[in-house]
């Protein structure tokens, strides 16, 4: 069983390698968000409180999602795990390195999607997505097909997040570097962290990710 940590700011491409590594590996991605509307939804005690938390509009405390991954661990996974979007600063990365300590679980790589600030602008604000089957593509490097139609499923329901423009892009890159970003020394230090090109295509993102995994 492998777990890792994903790092690397919005639009470094986490989430499509965590689905690969889901469908090679066997792992499961807990994915913050995920997490918090599944446990919306589930009817567990911890899901009452998650639920009660954002109904009166308050952010969901470390303590809670610190629970919500317990449960996860509890669960078990035959691949492992891998964590996207937590931790998110210091204080949580503590708290994750404590629950796997108490749990007898370690974390085996924490690797960093490295990117340029600039390209990734580029990359970010000419993407677009499948509304059927959440294909991705991009106004430079995978068009939209010329027929209207996606490739994978066919649908002609094409998707842009209103947050997909430079001026939002640069605000969500400040938050990741003033809260996130310290995390890579803190790994660092501890010997676990790993870098990859995030910026090179997908296949080659992967394989990188696959030769850390393998040592």
């Amino acid at each position: 069983m492998t777990n890792i940590i994903l790092l690397g700011p919005p639009g470094a491409g986490k989430g499509t390698q965590a689905r690969h590594l889901t469908d090679a590996r066997g792992m499961v991605q807990l994915s913050t968000g995920d997490m918090l509307r599944d446990a919306q939804s589930s009817g567990s005690e911890m899901g009452k409180k998650v639920a009660d938390v954002i109904a009166r509009g308050e952010l969901v405390t470390d303590e809670i999602v610190i629970g919500l991954i317990r449960e996860k661990l509890v669960e078990g996974a035959e691949g492992g795990f891998i964590f996207d979007g937590f931790p998110r600063t210091l204080g949580q990365a503590d708290a994750l390195g404590e629950l796997l300590a108490e749990m007898g679980l370690t974390l085996d790589a924490v690797i960093e999607m490295a990117v340029d600030d600039s390209a990734l602008v580029a990359r970010i604000t000419g993407r677009s997505t499948c509304g059927g089957c959440g294909e991705v593509y991009h106004d430079q490097t995978k068009p939209w097909p010329a027929d209207g139609k996606c490739s994978n499923c066919g649908s002609t329901e094409v998707k842009r997040r209103a947050d997909d423009n430079e001026e939002s892009l640069k605000t969500r890159l400040m938050e990741y570097y003033k809260k996130t970003s310290p995390l890579l020394g803190y790994y660092y230090a501890k010997g676990d962290l790993q870098s990859v090109d995030g910026l090179q295509n997908m296949d080659a993102v992967k394989a990188d990710i696959a030769a850390v995994l393998a040592e």
